[in-house]
């Protein structure tokens, strides 16, 4: 049985179910007020009370199949969405009932003459439930578009890492980068090259002319 149920929530048939409920009774009881209009016509009564009876019986698979998506779900739930739920289910489960009374109420008044004469009040309580209804729909969809139950969104979102402050950083010991200095290179001297002393020329002793040459 827990294998059953584990397929059918993998299935995710609520929604899938909920379309035929909100359909199938709204169409119903808009089909029986225009029969109200058109005493004449059977045939758009029957369909009324077809629908009524198909309606019904969506009703109580839509609130099973919502029973075993909240089982599953709910510790999960934020504590907004989990208060849209508490009203979602609780209608629902109150809505199921009164839908299959209202469908028994209608084979009733159609099968059995006693009961034709409170097809007017019976009018009134189908109109009340299909209002009904629409609400407990759209407490189904903020369940869904505004807290994302069943969806993605409803999964934490990650906690941000903190960003370092600027005191932090601060404190931190900052690592030194040692960047050499550039020294100037100083051009090596050439080498001196030692030129040795060209030699003099001796100069010539001048001779004093001789005596008595006169």
């Amino acid at each position: 049985m827990d294998a059953i149920l584990a397929t059918l929530q993998r299935w995710d048939l609520h929604p899938v179910v909920d379309h035929f409920t909100v359909s199938l009774l709204i169409i119903g009881v808009l089909i029986d007020l225009i029969a109200s209009a058109a005493p004449t016509r059977t045939w758009v009564r029957y369909m009324a009370l077809t629908l009524m009876i198909l309606g019904a019986i969506a009703a109580g698979a839509s609130y099973l199949t919502g029973d075993m998506e909240g089982d599953r779900l709910f510790d999960a739930m934020s504590a907004p969405a989990k208060a849209v739920f508490h009203w979602h289910a609780m209608l629902g489960e109150y809505f199921a009932v009164a839908f299959g009374v209202l469908a028994v109420w209608r084979i009733l008044i159609e099968g059995v003459g006693f009961f034709g004469g409170s097809r007017p009040v019976y009018l009134v309580f189908a109109v009340i439930s299909a209002g009904v209804l629409l609400y407990i729909g759209h407490l189904g969809g903020q369940m869904v578009y505004t807290y994302g139950v069943g969806t993605a969104l409803m999964s934490p979102a990650p906690t941000p890492t903190a960003m370092p402050t600027a005191t932090a950083v601060l404190n931190e010991s900052l690592p030194t980068v040692s960047v050499p200095t550039a020294t100037p290179s100083v051009p090596t001297p050439a080498p001196l090259v030692t030129v040795p002393p060209m030699p003099m020329a001796p100069l010539a002793t001048a001779t004093a002319p001789p005596t008595g040459a006169y």
